[in-house]
């Protein structure tokens, strides 16, 4: 039975990504159902870089922690060379297929 003295934690993602499979497969998902969603993969990718050492991956992008945070933040607007280079340092590639 639950109690009000019973306190929830939020739901991230990023504890449940764990390893390169899961992150690839994760960022897949965010491409396939983005739409015309413009932060979709972004944002992906800032819940993949909180599942990893996001100092360490800032440094291997050339950018600051809080940088990165806020570039793959639902308010952030990175570049494309920043997505690029996020994906890369994560050990990921972005490919694109023929649509049928």
């Amino acid at each position: 039975m639950t109690t009000r003295a019973d306190k929830y934690t939020r739901f991230d993602a990023a504890d449940y990504l764990d390893g390169i499979d899961d992150a690839a497969t994760y960022l897949q998902i965010a491409l396939d159902e983005s739409g015309d969603d413009p932060t979709a993969v972004p944002r992906a990718l800032g819940v993949i870089a909180r599942s990893r050492n996001m100092s360490e991956l800032a440094r291997r992008v050339g950018m600051s922690r809080d940088g990165l945070y806020k570039a793959l933040s639902a308010e952030g607007n990175p570049t494309w060379t920043t997505v690029l280079k996020v994906t890369n340092a994560l050990g990921l590639r972005l490919t694109l297929h023929e649509v049928a």
